[in-house]
């Protein structure tokens, strides 16, 4: 049986592609340090879930840029695989508190790295993000597309991450797999996204916070889809006839790839506004906004690579996806 690695195992991700896994009968270890970024009700909630299937799970309470306890963990398991998907996220909380970014991002990012090559790890996949796109353009985003302009720290570290995978696959023979996430919505998910504020904004008769007047676009990518990507990634391991998913005129060829997961159909706020209170049969009471730093004005996935070499195709449309998220909330929030 092939053991693997969680990183962020009580994140909303982690926890749904290790709820996946176990269900699956794959033996996990997760890990999480728990922290406070949203309410760690919610994340040991999650945890519990995993923990109540009572199948080969072991739960580990610590943080990626604890060095001693990592190196402890890799040198007690034998991993095939790491899934590693603990970071500090939010693209706005990153110009409040720059440093812990750093710490997580990229510090707790090297020593992944640093373990994976000392203990032979097989396959590293890691969290990206679509933020790395930047102040491009050119829609749709393509991994093809040069990613020198971030528009947050945030996105600058994933940038960071990927560079530093690129490093250690040539360096060490590592094979790496970046995933550029779209935008992950659905059951139980963070608190600090567009569509869990608005929700539990409109069920409250709270007015919604809705930047540049609603004419932005995000690519909202159901949570199951992302999962599905995940798992058809795990075993397909990069080879050094993998083709550099840089920009740059490389030549040399790595255990290395990048790809994009999105749903490669954006949808602009205020639709989705309106498909929220289609859903919660409520109206929302709008605070129309300029901008904010940070921000981008669309995000849209070019996902023809992961469908081309891995069969990825989402299959979950935003109003479906809206249902099953207000279906979740509404029981967990009692509403």
């Amino acid at each position: 049986m092939k053991k693997i690695l969680v990183t962020g195992s009580a994140g909303f991700i982690g926890f749904h592609i290790t709820n996946y896994l176990l269900k699956n009968n794959w033996q996990i270890i997760g890990l999480d340090n728990l922290n406070d970024y949203y309410n760690v009700k919610l994340k040991k909630d999650r945890l519990q879930q995993l923990l109540n299937q009572k199948k080969e799970f072991e739960f580990i309470h610590a943080d990626i840029i604890e060095t001693e306890k990592l190196e402890t963990l890799f040198k007690k398991h034998s991993f095939d695989t790491i899934i590693h998907l603990a970071a500090q996220a939010g693209v706005r909380y990153s110009l409040e508190n720059p440093r812990v970014y750093i710490d997580s991002n990229i510090v707790g990012f090297l020593n992944i790295l640093e373990c994976c090559r000392k203990y032979n790890v097989k396959h590293l996949i890691y969290a990206s993000s679509s933020s790395v796109y930047g102040l491009n353009t050119k829609q749709p985003f393509s991994e093809k597309d040069p990613v020198d302009h971030p528009a947050s720290l945030y996105a600058a570290t994933k940038k960071s991450n990927e560079l530093m995978a690129h490093t250690y696959s040539h360096l060490f023979g590592l094979p790496t797999t970046g995933l550029r996430f779209f935008t992950v919505y659905g059951p139980w998910g963070r608190p600090d996204m567009a569509i869990f504020k608005f929700t539990k904004a409109i069920l409250e008769n709270k007015p919604i916070d809705v930047y540049n007047n609603g004419k932005m676009k995000r690519d909202f990518t159901y949570i199951d889809d992302i999962v599905d990507g995940i798992i058809c990634v795990v075993d397909h391991i990069p080879t050094y006839n993998s083709t550099d998913n840089f920009s740059s005129p490389a030549t040399s060829k790595y255990p290395f790839r990048i790809y994009n997961i999105g749903n490669n159909k954006p949808v602009e706020l205020l639709e989705l506004i309106s498909i929220l209170e289609s859903t919660l049969g409520r109206k929302a009471k709008l605070n129309l906004l300029p901008m904010q730093s940070g921000d981008v004005m669309e995000t849209y996935a070019d996902i023809s690579r992961l469908n081309n070499e891995i069969g990825f195709t989402p299959v979950t449309n935003i109003e479906t996806g809206i249902k099953q998220f207000v279906d979740w909330y509404s029981i967990y929030y009692q509403h």
